[in-house]
């Protein structure tokens, strides 16, 4: 349990050096020894989430776990004024396999008229505004996860707000959205 003030920082017990080490090391005899069809399959799950393998690998080696939602802002998706995504990004999201699609949406869209007019979103909501505050963003964005688990969701965005998202709900990272979409 945490106590009251507790920054949730490193933990400051004795042996800390000796488990980043032992880690690193860990890490490093096993990427040269990764076996080929392991290999294989991340390149193709990469493929299947419209990542570059780089950032999915480096992504996966930072979570542990598979991508399983991608957070997408209406500003990576190009949102027109009619809550519709751009024609050639909803392309690309309409050949994604085995992932799920979410919004964060600004004004002046509407999260239930962006779901009616997109088959391809699972769900979206209203983007945290920036008056509020770090933790009324956090639960804005795990109550639109809902049973996701945090470290399986990576946001796509475009400016330095929506890639603070990712970084106050503890998500396993954010992508520019000029590098999801080339």
């Amino acid at each position: 349990m945490t106590m009251l003030g507790h920054n949730q920082g490193p933990t400051m017990e004795p042996g800390g050096a000796w488990r980043r080490y032992a880690w690193g090391r860990a890490r490093a005899e096993l990427l040269p020894k990764m076996p080929l069809e392991v290999v294989r399959r991340r390149v193709k799950r990469a493929r299947e989430l419209g990542l570059d393998y780089k950032s999915y690998a480096g992504i996966r080696a930072a979570t542990g776990r598979d991508i399983v939602a991608l957070l997408f802002s209406d500003n990576a998706l190009r949102m027109l004024r009619d809550a519709r995504i751009d024609p050639r990004r909803e392309a690309k999201l309409a050949d994604l396999d085995s992932v799920d699609i979410l919004a964060l949406l600004h004004l002046p869209h509407d999260p239930r008229e962006a779901l009616d007019r997109n088959a391809i979103l699972l769900d979206a909501d209203r983007a945290p505004g920036l008056a509020e505050t770090w933790g009324e963003t956090r639960r804005r964005i795990l109550d639109l996860a809902g049973r996701t688990p945090r470290d399986a969701i990576v946001v796509v965005g475009e400016t330095h707000i929506e890639r603070g998202w990712a970084e106050t709900a503890r998500l396993a990272g954010y992508v520019p959205a000029e590098r999801y979409f080339p």
